[in-house]
């Protein structure tokens, strides 16, 4: 069986005259009317394409919000194309800044109502994302953010730390799964960096804050330390960056993942499940996007997607 090739786009949307309208492209070779996407280079991940191609193809940089799920088509290779999409809401600042200008691939690009949209795209699996959006924005759920709980990279093992716990390096691994897990968590925007005190978290979030410019906060509240020792301040932490509605990393241990996904459900009014435990069993260096609304975050979780390390 041939092997799969995998692409990634994003139904960029925003509101104009107090209505929602969404992006489609006008593509040269193809004469179809699509919405943006393009194939995986090599070495990236999926959410590192989408917004790549978005601006690539329509000249606008955005960040990506809610996944609105995957079309499958086959190829003329015989190869099977599977293509993953988000949401991504545009902001005035980069229609301001786009760089689109017709070439050989995109012929136009071209804003529509959702009603015209489901009309007007060439192929079918293109209208099920948008009838993805649809549902979402029935829901009431329009604009997002993202909790990102991030897993510091690999640490020098306990048994062979003299020092205190909370002071043990990454090792080399784990350095490497530091900056690799960077160029995906920007696809995201983050705007907040909140991360243990411990040596091996700081460590772990500083590539991220030095590509973001984002002063990391240490908060003695999601640290190991403080789990064990039984005065650990997950809530209030977790509660913090809810009301503060913006995309924010934050970076802990294995034992405190499940407290601080159970205190991001439990805080937005989401019923607990295995999901939450399945979101907060992560590798090193592993981390779990839990998306919100803004407008509402006490409607609950709307989704979360969970990334295994960078690879090493």
């Amino acid at each position: 069986m041939s092997l799969a090739v995998y692409a990634a786009g994003a139904l960029c949307w925003r509101v104009v005259d107090d209505k929602i309208v969404v992006l489609v492209v006008h593509r040269t070779k193809y004469g179809d009317v699509t919405i943006p996407k393009g194939k995986v280079d090599p070495g990236e991940t999926l959410p590192q394409t989408a917004v790549r191609e978005i601006l690539e193809e329509t000249g606008l940089a955005v960040t990506l919000g809610v996944p609105l799920g995957t079309s499958a088509y086959p190829l003329s290779s015989g190869r099977e194309k599977i293509v993953h999409y988000w949401a991504a809401e545009v902001v005035d600042h980069a229609i301001e800044r786009s760089t689109f200008v017709p070439n050989t691939e995109i012929a136009a690009i071209e804003w529509v109502t959702l009603k015209k949209a489901r009309g007007y795209l060439t192929y079918e699996r293109d209208v099920e994302i948008v009838e993805a959006f649809e549902a979402l924005v029935r829901q009431g759920i329009t604009s997002t953010f993202a909790l990102i709980a991030l897993r510091h990279g690999k640490a020098e093992p306990r048994s062979a730390w003299s020092g205190p716990d909370a002071s043990r390096p990454l090792t080399e691994r784990g350095v490497r799964q530091a900056a690799g897990d960077v160029p995906t968590l920007l696809a995201w925007g983050p705007k907040r960096i909140i991360t243990s005190d411990a040596v091996r978290c700081v460590a772990t979030v500083a590539p991220l804050a030095a590509a973001t410019g984002v002063k990391p906060h240490r908060e003695p509240g999601i640290s190991q330390d403080a789990f064990e020792d039984g005065d650990g301040d997950v809530r209030s932490v977790v509660g913090k960056r809810v009301r503060s509605r913006k995309t924010a990393v934050l970076c802990s241990h294995g034992p405190v993942l499940p407290e601080i996904l159970r205190e991001i459900a439990l805080a937005t009014g989401t019923m607990p499940g295995a999901y939450l435990a399945d979101a907060a069993n992560l590798d090193t260096g592993g981390f779990s996007v839990v998306h919100l609304s803004a407008s509402n975050p006490s409607s609950g979780i709307v989704s979360i997607e969970t990334y295994a390390p960078a690879a090493d």
